[in-house]
Formats: structure tokens, C-alpha cells, sequence
């Protein structure tokens, strides 16, 4: 079986528009990171698990000042776990109410 260029082209861009899925906001603070998105995503489902629905990246009082935080909906919930995005220690793990931002 041969694969065609328009054919890799085409496995390129999807790859690549899937790529784009996985990103997420404040990203222009990751250089002061100690800790990268993919461990503080392991950490936030140890202290919740579920699915994570959004995910950022963002200065905020306590911890260091810098947090990864994540929205996980578990069932018909949703919860909101913040990770410190310097040491990886969990700062808040609480249901999220109803004006979520």
C-alpha cells in the first residue's frame, strides 16, 4: 500500500489541529514554571479524578503566586483543583459553584 503526499499532508494537519486541542491558557506564564502541565494534570487527578474540562495556566495569591488550575467534572459536578505550578502542592480542591469563572 502506498501513501499518497496529499495523504501525510492531510495526517499532518489533523495531528497537528490536535495538537492545538491540548493547549491552554497562559501559556506565556510556563517559562516560570517549575513543574510542567503534564504533572501538575497528574497531580489534580490524584487529588480529583475525573475528566479534565479546562485548564490554565495563571498568577493568583497563595502557593508561590503561579498555579496550574483545572476544572475535572466527576458525574454531574464540577470541581476546581488548583496545583502551585513552583512546588506541585494541591491549594484548593473545591466543588465549583454556580458563577464559575
Amino acid at each position: 500500500m502506498t501513501v499518497s503526499k496529499q495523504q501525510v499532508i492531510l495526517g499532518l494537519a489533523l495531528s497537528l489541529s490536535a495538537l492545538s486541542a491540548f493547549a491552554y491558557t497562559g501559556q506565556q506564564f510556563a517559562g516560570q514554571a517549575k513543574i510542567s502541565i503534564e504533572q501538575a494534570r497528574a497531580i489534580a487527578l490524584k487529588a480529583h479524578p475525573g475528566n479534565i474540562s479546562d485548564e490554565e495556566l495563571e498568577q493568583e495569591k497563595g502557593g508561590s503566586g503561579l498555579r496550574y488550575s483545572f476544572d475535572i467534572k466527576s458525574g454531574k459536578h464540577t470541581q476546581e483543583v488548583g496545583v502551585d505550578a513552583k512546588t506541585g502542592k494541591v491549594l484548593e480542591n473545591d466543588r465549583e459553584g454556580p458563577n464559575a469563572d
